[in-house]
């Protein structure tokens, strides 16, 4: 409707001064021709805006201009309240502060929308947290926090995963992501995009040299480059494997991120054949935890690689426990 994007329009030019018109016709899904002749009915109505030509120019709200309508609907005022857990607002030093926030939206929202916005706080919570994750230490992450808003280069002593010693880089920030409840560092290191897990860093300092990013990169768009990356890397071995159907729910959630394809059933039966591509046949240990509900069925490398494990767990517990001789009752 022409009034929300009236009104969208100008909470865009509140939080900056001028704004191009072709940004403004793509954030809003309409031709630059519509935002002109919008911003000519925001001048008419006694809004002070205007455009600015030239190669610099865009549309611009005239300073000190105040309006205490917010617009906001029902719909939108709930969405406010549909908040992630503490976990996310702690980490950045800001637990406090967005209670505070919303207390105060709360006393701008329109009078007949702050009931069912209320009542969403208490009935809509948001965990990020992946069940069973076990508990996770603290991360302080007011390096990285600082790092990624004072624009500059930051030198990072790193532990991969599988090391021991850390390693140096320096890198370019683009910011910070919460995925799951683990946070990230997305930054460029020479050129490249990189994820850095915020608990396996083990210093942070920033240089006195600017940020360098590449030309038109934002976060969003490095995460979704990083993030399909990481979910569609080929692995480098593919087991076969049947499933039995008791089991099948778990298994797919379990090895969502491995599976190729769809499981197809064996004979009608209560089997299903599925294909997995993992990184090494190491992998398949984790295949155990399924008993025979999962029976892993080539290469035979992966099969050597279960029996010899099962064999060991079975030379654990199949003898005498500690301290018992071998034949006592």
């Amino acid at each position: 409707m022409k009034s929300d994007r009236l009104l969208s329009i100008l909470l865009l030019l509140r939080t900056r001064r001028l704004v191009p018109a072709t940004e403004l016709a793509e954030r809003l899904d309409v031709s630059v021709r519509t935002i002109y002749r919008d911003v000519e009915a925001l001048s008419a109505s006694g809004v002070p805006v205007y455009a600015e030509r030239g190669r610099h120019g865009g549309i611009v709200l005239l300073p000190g201009y105040r309006t205490d309508v917010t617009g906001l609907t029902a719909d939108e005022s709930r969405a406010l309240f549909v908040l992630a857990s503490d976990g996310v607002h702690a980490a950045l030093g800001l637990d406090d502060a967005i209670g505070s926030a919303l207390r105060k939206v709360m006393a701008a929202l329109p009078a007949p929308h702050r009931p069912a916005a209320e009542l969403t706080s208490r009935r809509i919570l948001v965990d990020p947290v992946r069940w069973m994750s076990g508990p996770r230490a603290a991360v302080d992450i007011a390096d990285l926090h600082d790092a990624v808003f004072a624009d500059r280069r930051l030198r990072l002593r790193y532990r991969h995963s599988g090391t021991r010693a850390a390693r140096t880089y320096t890198v370019d920030p683009y910011g910070l992501v919460v995925k799951a409840g683990v946070w990230y560092l997305v930054a460029d290191r020479e050129g490249e995009p990189r994820l850095f897990r915020a608990d396996r860093v083990r210093g942070a300092a920033l240089t006195e040299d600017p940020v360098v990013r590449r030309p038109g990169a934002e976060l969003a768009q490095v995460w979704e480059e990083l993030r399909r990356q990481v979910e569609e890397r080929p692995g480098e071995v593919t087991l076969r494997v049947r499933v039995h159907r008791s089991r099948l729910d778990l298994f797919l959630r379990l090895n969502a991120g491995v599976l190729a394809g769809e499981p197809k059933p064996e004979g009608g039966g209560a089997w299903l054949r599925a294909e997995l591509a993992v990184e090494s046949v190491e992998w398949a240990r984790s295949l155990l935890s399924f008993g025979p509900n999962v029976e892993v069925l080539a290469p035979p490398e992966a099969r050597a690689v279960l029996a010899a494990h099962a064999a060991a767990v079975m030379a654990l517990y199949g003898g005498p426990g500690p301290g018992r001789p071998a034949g006592s009752g």
